[in-house]
């Protein structure tokens, strides 16, 4: 195959990834919100060393498989990999995945080469199909994140009804995990598990942020463990934690709403040049070669490249509201 069209699928991977890249959240915690989060939950964790305990749990779980098993998940990246998976609320091991992944993607890759005999497009096929499944499981991560955001209110407000008529804070937990549903009736089962099994409220409740990493929940631990050490009305501050919750969801609701044009604006400004070359392929197979085919038409190429990747991160910017 030309340089030309090995340039070319360079191109098409890459503005592939930075695609994907918009299939974010209009509203958020951003990158750096993101690493402030991470550094403030270690800060409000360095007391309870909540590192020994998930070192600990890493262990027992290792022993509990095959020594075949346990030498697959002991690999480097595959903590890293169950921890996403169990955050995305997947219940599949971690090298269960990767090796499924790898047999996808050679299969794939037999099917593609049987077909076309092209080893460009062999690749480019192999790379989709070993980067999707990933990709899928962090918009599942975002995705189960949200759902939990979304329930946290109303849980809230079953463990204010709880406080209120006398159960102790811990029964109010159980009280979430059995009449709610999904992932936050979970996730505050295994904070009232983690109580039940010795542990105290701060280690349960930085266990619960470790696995819910958001800004919400983080106000919710927050202030639970400030009520713990200062006193006070839990009721009310759980009231008040629930109603600013309701406002902030309305707040990124009327945003979603109003940036809804510019979002099909940029999709449709990203996808029109990939649009126009299948359409002049398509209508006349000879035009594109003599862009490809001459050293100015690559230079052409790559400044337009680079121009929309400008582009694409600048209307990435003006569409992202931090709420």
């Amino acid at each position: 195959m030309s340089q030309q069209i090995v340039f070319t699928a360079m191109v098409i991977i890459a503005v592939f990834l930075l695609v994907i890249g918009l299939v974010t959240p209009v509203f958020g915690e951003n990158q750096r919100a993101r690493a402030k989060l991470r550094q403030r939950i270690h800060s409000m964790a360095q007391d309870s060393d909540p590192q020994a305990i998930t070192v600990l749990l890493r262990t027992k779980y290792l022993k509990s498989l095959s020594p075949r098993e346990r030498w697959l998940e002991s690999l480097p990246g595959m903590e890293y990999l169950s921890d996403l998976l169990e955050k995305s609320g997947y219940k599949m091991r971690a090298y269960q995945m990767v090796l499924g992944v790898q047999l996808t993607a050679v299969l794939s890759m037999l099917f593609c080469w049987l077909l076309t005999r092209s080893w460009w497009l062999v690749v480019l096929v192999g790379l989709i199909t070993l980067a999707f499944p990933f990709l899928k499981l962090i918009h599942a991560k975002r995705k189960r994140i949200a759902r939990f955001e979304e329930q946290l209110p109303d849980a809230i407000d079953v463990m204010k009804r709880a406080v209120k008529a006398g159960h102790p804070f811990s029964e109010a937990l159980h009280l979430v995990g059995d009449e709610m549903t999904g992932p936050v009736a979970q996730e505050f089962k295994l904070t009232f598990a983690d109580l039940n099994y010795g542990n105290d409220l701060r280690r349960a409740m930085l266990g619960l942020l470790q696995r819910v990493p958001s800004v919400t929940v983080m106000v919710l631990v927050s202030s639970i463990l400030i009520q713990k050490d200062t006193g006070g009305n839990l009721a009310e501050i759980l009231e008040q934690i629930a109603r600013v919750i309701r406002s902030r969801f309305r707040f990124q609701r009327r945003v979603k709403t109003l940036s809804a044009e510019g979002r099909i604006s940029a999709w449709i400004l990203v996808l029109l040049p990939f649009a126009l070359v299948g359409i002049m392929t398509f209508t006349n197979p000879d035009y594109l070669p003599l862009l490809l085919d001459n050293p100015l038409g690559l230079k052409l190429v790559l400044i337009a490249f680079v121009a929309m990747m400008v582009g694409i991160f600048w209307m990435r910017r003006i569409l992202r509201i931090d709420v």
